[in-house]
């Protein structure tokens, strides 16, 4: 019976955060795609931002590629690579000047060692692992009735609503530095910030959405074993 009861519970934990996934998602894509056809007043695509930002802050050994997909634009700490999708690498639109003056701020946070991201970069690892078996574990520790193993299991799992929270500063950090870079360098002018804004404050969203996501899915797991020991 608590089973049945912890399972139909799951809704309430995950649908706030579903919602909240989706609106973000929606906000970002509207904003992109919305701004994706506006061009920057100087006509500079976001490669040549990215390669100007670089440039100006001595950062002249990070490459720049072009990467597939939608919004797949990353920084590379490990091979000091920026990679910008196709519609931001060519494109010259402000959502692109945005993004990839945003992915600069992480090669910027890399050089000035910037705590957070350091953090972020050495969780990695664990959160790779315990993302995925994590639950597996939790759930053999459940079906076994082992207390010991399901916390285990949860432990590991609780990595990604760490990694998750610790994303957030990283993120919104690079894209305060993004919109001071452009504007005080003049590499945008003032007409372009308020779509840049626009642009970077709705994929800030995603990040909240995403450690939303995870604490709830945590606290579902937290839910069913305190629960079973009750029991």
């Amino acid at each position: 019976m608590y089973y049945f009861s912890g399972y139909g519970l799951y809704f309430l934990f995950a649908l706030p955060a579903l919602l909240l996934g989706l609106y973000a998602q929606f906000k970002v894509q509207s904003a992109f795609n919305r701004y994706s056809k506006v061009r920057t007043s100087n006509g500079m695509t976001g490669a040549e931002i990215a390669r100007r930002i670089l440039d100006n802050k001595s950062l002249q050994d990070v490459q720049i590629e072009r990467t597939s997909g939608f919004l797949s634009d990353h920084y590379d700490p490990r091979k000091r690579i920026l990679r910008l999708s196709q519609s931001v690498f060519q494109g010259n639109s402000i959502a692109a000047a945005g993004v990839a003056a945003h992915e600069t701020g992480h090669a910027i946070q890399h050089k000035e060692r910037y705590t957070p991201l350091n953090i972020r970069n050495l969780m990695v690892p664990t959160v790779q692992f315990g993302s995925w078996l994590g639950p597996i574990i939790f759930i053999f520790g459940m079906l076994f009735a082992s207390d010991s193993l399901a916390l285990v299991g949860l432990i590991l799992f609780s990595a990604t609503a760490v990694f998750a929270l610790i994303t957030i500063p990283v993120e919104l950090d690079a894209s305060r530095r993004a919109k001071e870079i452009l504007s005080s360098t003049g590499i945008i002018y003032p007409t372009d910030a308020q779509g840049v804004d626009q642009v970077l404050d709705a994929a800030a969203l995603t990040y909240v959405a995403g450690a939303v996501q995870a604490i709830s899915t945590v606290l579902y797991y937290l839910f069913l074993f305190m629960g079973r020991r009750r029991d």
